[in-house]
């Protein structure tokens, strides 16, 4: 009931089409009432033969019928037809308005939900693989929305028509339809276990097939090792292990869904046999009469194909509960970076950024990553980060935009605490450039303004020009309006990256933060991006995590980061000269790149 209520919140706003879509039911539902209460003077004109009929027609309809003779046959006909067509015209509209409450409502739902993940820390993508989000905003959320527009909707109009029913039973014969209650506790009952166990199989199976995504797609991003390593069976055999918990969940779901409802209706059978000797008794106690007593047959017949499909729907809600519940746990969880209520807003930077006594550690690791960072970087200096792998420069890096809060000590902005800023105000002050190439799948132009969306044509040219990539978009099939593919795959390394340095240069962003892998390139591409990270450097603070001699010679400041601790600091001359751990990581990293500096010069 949490569960439901929660999911019914996105229904508030729509409060009024909600009851214009309820009434709409009920209409239909008094309609199937009336349509099966016509069977009385059906059977008194098929019995009297044009003469008077012998027991009365329910509610209103007896003032509507004549007594006997072709008008009443007529009459009949013509309310078979009204009734049908106005029922026909409720259902349709309790239909559009339902589906319009569950797509709205699911569009609420989903907007909040995908702002809700976008505000999360960087610690939170950390913990959740993209399949997982991304099938909690689409799989889950789909299962929300055909509960609102389809389960819901059937499962008020199905009950209003029970209850139609019912009251059209009492009014026959309230002694029979007393009786017949009886297995209202045992049929709930079952519903309420059959249910409860779908719950649990439902969530199981949306487990598994997030498992199933998992799997398939980390096969597929990989397909290049995969076949390289002639590893096809093992994927294989991985994704049928998968696929299979999914099938067994799903056969058992299968099960109890099919075995429930003819369960229950079976029960509904074995009382009406009963009641067919209880019905003979009224008879011949005069309380009631044949036609009397053939309408509540019909009626109890009636009413077990509502009691039916409730059972059913009962069981698609909580297929659906189960799904609301993936997303609440993912609404439920909170790792956003907080901006307090009366942040500043952060001026460009003049004089230094500063991590003071820094340190930090991802929770579920259970260690600090970072230990007593003292590091001061001046305005308009680039500091190159060096060490091994491991170390904690790039967790350093993702401080400074607030991915991150230290788990104590301070980053400060010209002595600004960055927890007391806005943070808008200081992510539009940094230009972000990674060793895995961040685009998307949309066209040169998208990619290079994303920072910036207004751009003029000659900002996105002279942006291009400087990162060395203007040549080499105009040869594209469509210049700058060619779309990249996923991952910009239809370009080569040294393309991607150039591109991303013009979208860095686009913002003019007074901090730079770099990560300059170029390992991956071919010489001439590695030469076109350094010349382009050169350009893109000038005249700004930078914090580099350096993997080329030549950014590591022109730093202002290199500090040597080692299991999350700075050692050493220095500039490339100081530090060779103290012949520490710089000075390994040199023999180790730099020496070669060295020697070939030097062929070339000669």
């Amino acid at each position: 009931m949490r569960d439901l209520r929660r999911l019914l919140k996105y229904l508030l706003p729509h409060t009024g089409t909600f009851i214009a879509a309820t009434v709409a039911m009920m209409v239909v539902a008094l309609l199937e009432a009336a349509t099966s209460a016509l069977i009385v003077p059906v059977f008194d004109q098929a019995l009297a033969h044009g003469q008077a009929r012998a027991t009365p027609t329910p509610f209103a309809l007896q003032r509507l019928i004549p007594a006997s003779g072709l008008h009443a046959l007529r009459m009949i006909a013509l309310l078979l037809i009204v009734f049908t067509v106005i029922k026909g015209i409720a259902e349709y509209f309790s239909t559009y308005w339902m589906a319009y409450i569950g797509q709205t409502s699911i569009l609420s739902l989903r907007q909040e939900l995908y702002s809700h993940i976008l505000a999360q820390s960087a610690s939170f993508f950390e913990r959740h693989r993209t399949n997982y989000l991304v099938s909690r905003l689409i799989s889950s959320a789909a299962a929300i929305e055909a509960a609102v527009s389809n389960t819901l909707r059937d499962i008020l109009r199905e009950g209003f028509t029970l209850i139609a029913f019912l009251a059209t039973s009492f009014y026959v014969s309230w002694r029979l339809t007393l009786g017949s209650l009886i297995i209202a506790p045992p049929v709930a009952g079952l519903t309420m276990r059959f249910g409860k166990s779908l719950r649990k199989l439902a969530r199981e199976s949306l487990e598994g097939s997030k498992y199933l995504t998992d799997t398939a797609q980390e096969a597929l991003a990989n397909q290049t090792i995969v076949k390289a390593y002639s590893g096809e069976l093992r994927e294989g055999s991985r994704f049928t292990a998968v696929a299979e918990r999914v099938r067994r969940a799903n056969l058992r779901s299968a099960s109890i869904a099919g075995m429930s409802p003819p369960i229950i209706e079976l029960i509904g059978v074995l009382f009406i046999a009963v009641l067919l000797f209880f019905g003979e008794r009224e008879i011949r106690l005069g309380r009631m009469d044949q036609a009397q007593f053939l309408l509540f047959i019909v009626l109890l017949f009636r009413s077990y194909d509502p009691m039916r499909k409730l059972s059913r729907l009962q069981n698609a809600m909580s297929q659906a509960l189960a799904a609301a519940q993936h997303v609440w746990e993912v609404m439920d969880e909170h790792a956003e970076i907080i901006e307090k209520t009366d942040a500043i807003e952060l001026l460009p930077l003049r004089n230094e950024i500063e991590f003071r006594d820094v340190r930090f550690g991802y929770a579920e690791e259970g260690r600090h990553v970072l230990r007593d960072i003292n590091l001061t970087v001046p305005a308009g200096r680039m500091v190159a980060l060096v060490g091994e792998s491991g170390g904690g420069k790039s967790t350093l890096t993702k401080l400074l935009p607030r991915f991150h809060d230290p788990s104590s000590g301070k980053v400060l902005w010209d002595g600004t605490d960055l927890r007391d800023a806005k943070l808008k105000s200081l992510r539009r002050q940094i230009a972000l450039v990674t060793q895995e190439t961040v685009l998307f799948n949309d066209t040169v132009r998208y990619n290079i303004t994303y920072g910036h969306p207004n751009a003029t044509l000659e900002e996105i040219e002279d942006a291009t020009r400087t990162a060395f990539a203007h040549d080499f978009i105009l040869e594209l099939p469509d210049g700058y309006d060619t779309i990249i593919g996923e991952r910009g795959t239809f370009l080569s390394g040294g393309q991607r990256q150039r591109l991303a340095i013009a979208r860095a240069v686009l913002i003019d962003a007074p901090v730079l933060i770099l990560d300059e892998a170029t390992s991956a390139l071919d010489a001439e591409s590695e030469q076109l991006v350094q010349r382009a990270i050169a350009n893109l450097i000038r005249d700004r603070t930078t914090i580099v995590i350096a993997h080329r001699l030549s950014t590591v010679r022109r730093a202002d400041l290199i500090a040597v980061v080692e299991a999350g601790r700075i050692i050493e600091r220095g500039t490339h001359a100081e530090l060779l000269a103290h012949g520490g751990q710089y000075q390994r990581l040199y023999e180790l990293q730099f020496a070669d790149e060295e020697e070939e500096l030097v062929s070339s010069e000669l």
